[in-house]
């Protein structure tokens, strides 16, 4: 999930549904539980004119890996 909303274009949620297997209220919990409070990551959306809207993280992902090796 977090590699979809991490992508320069975002994910759609059906994409997330998709990936993950969840339904959609599972994802948007995800969203406010685990990645904005406990994680600490900045998600936002977008809307797109006719298109479905557009999630990604936009802050919080270096904090996240900070330590990690290769």
């Amino acid at each position: 999930m977090i590699e979809l909303l991490s992508r320069p274009d975002g994910a759609a949620i059906h994409e997330i549904m998709r990936e993950t297997g969840w339904q959609q209220h599972t994802v948007r919990g995800t969203f406010a539980g685990t990645l904005k409070k406990r994680l600490g990551l900045t998600i936002e959306s977008e809307k797109p004119e006719g298109k479905d809207r557009i999630y990604r993280i936009t802050a919080g992902l270096d904090a996240l890996f900070q330590g990690e090796t290769a």
